[in-house]
């Protein structure tokens, strides 16, 4: 299976949800090569920028987990390498 690059964008407004998006990003260390956080305090909200090579089934389930914690919102963005 071919290995995308892709940046995945998560927004997080409920902070208390940080440690689940944390442990998510744990278990997929392997294929994550940069991470970068910016708090955003004028809108109350962190935003997180991932770049991940992965196979796209990879990518879709790291950024489907993602989505579906309470408080978090992901998307990815892919391109072939």
């Amino acid at each position: 299976m071919d290995n995308k690059i892709a940046i995945i964008g998560i927004f997080i407004k409920d902070h208390a949800q940080s440690g689940k998006v944390n442990e998510i990003l744990h278990e997929y260390a392997t294929y994550i090569i940069g991470r970068m956080g910016v708090p955003y305090q004028q809108k109350s909200v962190h935003v997180i920028s991932i770049i991940i090579c992965a196979p796209n089934d990879t990518i879709s389930a790291l950024s489907g987990k993602l989505g579906r914690i309470e408080g978090i919102q992901s998307k990815a963005l892919q391109a072939t390498i």
